[in-house]
């Protein structure tokens, strides 16, 4: 099995939103999303995947970017689709982000719980910083529950720094949203940052993948 990251579509909605019900609750509506995927010039959805096959090929433009972008293949997968599903590539997470000015403010990350610990989260929020490079952000934001304290670690780790709360945030149960913010995504000091967590995290996944072999050849 391979983990893979690819833009949203409209078709993928229906996994997306079997996920964020046992995610959050208050999901968007389908509409939401839809509205959200068409607005190409300010908006970026993203799935990820498991598949048994490699993914495709990187296309002339993924090479083209700038930097090295984590859309694509960065490592092989941990566990066969859940539930028995016969689809090849079952969603298994997804999140987006949208531009406001020259800013990248992440909406949503969702993990479906039978994969989440093993990485996925984080291979989405390195997809989601890809984006801000795409649509040429200047610094990352994000809002998160002030009782998430593994979540604002990922953050934390990826250098976003808090900066205020918002009282109330939730509308579930009321609770504080704490306010987190990148430095500028561009300078030398985030881009040595990021490469080095990029380097852990494919790590991470590889050695993953080679306990699972193991633990198969020994069962």
């Amino acid at each position: 099995m391979y983990y893979f990251i690819e833009p949203m579509t409209e078709d993928d909605i229906p996994e997306v939103q079997q996920i964020e019900s046992q995610s959050f609750t208050t999901p968007w509506s389908a509409n939401t999303y839809k509205r959200e995927i068409r607005n190409t010039a300010s908006c970026r959805y993203l799935v990820v995947r498991s598949s048994p096959t490699p993914p495709p090929p990187r296309t002339g433009r993924d090479q083209a970017q700038r930097r090295p972008s984590i859309i694509g293949q960065i490592a092989a997968a941990l566990f066969p689709p859940a539930n028995g599903s016969t689809h090849s590539s079952p969603i298994i997470g997804y999140g987006g982000l949208w531009l406001t000015v020259d800013d990248a403010h992440v909406t949503t990350i969702g993990v479906d719980p039978q994969h989440r610990g093993f990485g996925v989260g984080e291979l989405l929020l390195n997809g989601l910083i890809d984006a801000a490079y795409e649509l040429r952000a200047k610094m990352l934001t994000l809002e998160v529950r002030v009782s998430n304290t593994v979540a604002q670690q990922l953050y934390l780790k990826y250098g976003f720094q808090p900066a205020g709360t918002r009282p109330r945030y939730y509308t579930d149960n009321g609770e504080d949203a704490l306010i987190m913010w990148t430095e500028a995504i561009d300078s030398p000091e985030y881009q040595s940052r990021l490469s080095e967590m990029r380097r852990q995290l494919y790590a991470r996944l590889q050695r993953q993948v080679a306990e699972k072999r193991s633990a198969v050849r020994v069962s």
